[in-house]
């Protein structure tokens, strides 16, 4: 039995694979073909564009797959949302949807795109926000390069932006933001109900959490006189508390804690200081709670 799980091609692919590495996964893609090899006999992957990706796992093609609920929203796909997963190809900042005029626009509001033109990738999802907002305008698919269509061809354009720095940078003001998006593992509802694929899921779901955790965390490990002891743990932030554990011959402690990256280059010092002794930082795959 094999679980078959939808790989985002394009923008998302790489730090998709990225995650599935820390993850513990090995996954290599091949020129020109849409099956990735993996180390994992029970999973077999396959390539899809994540504006594909839902309704493909709706539809059973794949059990599962990593996907934007930018697209889940779009699609009005019935999937079975298993977990978010904050990651992106360019920062972890929220991927926002939003309505954006040309800087010099009398368009302040979203009132104001009454009988306006407005274009955009999402059309279900714009004339749904529309429709709440008792506005009604003309919503176009676009086919790519949104940004370049206002105001010559359309008067709004509701695009995807993590920082907005590319909106500047075409002189595009934002109006409002629509939605927030992030990935998402999704899973067939059919899949989710069988217990062999729910539980491989849910492994997945676990691991690739776990990989998240630990982008921006180290550990840390110490020797340290039991003098000195009260003093090194003050100075430790864990994230519950450091495994303290004697060391033989009554020759002291060995310390071990789990930290946030940022801190450590300034810690380190601090934990010498306090008589801490053969300091070593390592990397980490993952963290489970």
């Amino acid at each position: 039995m094999k679980l078959k799980l939808g790989i985002p091609i394009g923008s998302l692919q790489q730090a998709t694979i990225d995650l599935m590495s820390r993850a513990g996964f090995n996954l290599t893609v091949r020129p020109r073909s849409y099956y990735p090899s993996i180390d994992d006999d029970e999973i077999e992957a396959r390539l899809i564009r994540p504006q594909d990706m839902s309704r493909f796992v709706e539809k059973g093609v794949v059990d599962c797959g990593l996907t934007g609920n930018d697209w889940v929203a779009e699609n009005g796909s019935d999937v079975q949302i298993v977990a978010e997963m904050m990651y992106s190809k360019q920062s972890l900042m929220p991927f926002r949807w939003v309505i954006a005029v040309p800087e010099d626009s009398p368009i302040q509001k979203v009132e104001d795109l009454e009988g306006k033109r407005i274009s955009t990738e999402l059309v279900n999802v714009a004339n749904r926000f529309l429709a709440e907002r008792g506005v009604k305008a003309q919503v176009e698919f676009s086919h790519g390069a949104t940004e370049s269509k206002a105001p010559d061809l359309v008067d709004a354009i509701m695009d995807g932006t993590e920082t907005g720095s590319s909106l500047r940078a075409n002189k595009m003001r934002i109006v409002e933001t629509v939605m927030t998006s992030c990935t998402q593992l999704i899973a067939n509802k059919t899949a989710w109900e069988d217990e062999w694929r729910r539980n491989k899921i849910e492994s997945l779901s676990l691991l690739f959490q776990g990989a998240m955790a630990a982008r921006f965390k180290v550990g840390i490990k110490m020797n340290v006189s039991g003098k000195d002891l009260p003093n090194v743990l003050e100075l430790l932030p864990a994230m519950k508390k450091p495994t303290v554990s004697p060391l033989a011959n009554g020759a002291g402690y060995a310390v071990e804690a789990i930290l946030d990256e940022a801190v450590v280059r300034t810690l380190i010092p601090e934990l010498r200081r306090k008589g801490a002794e053969g300091i070593v930082e390592y990397p980490l795959n993952k963290v489970i709670s």
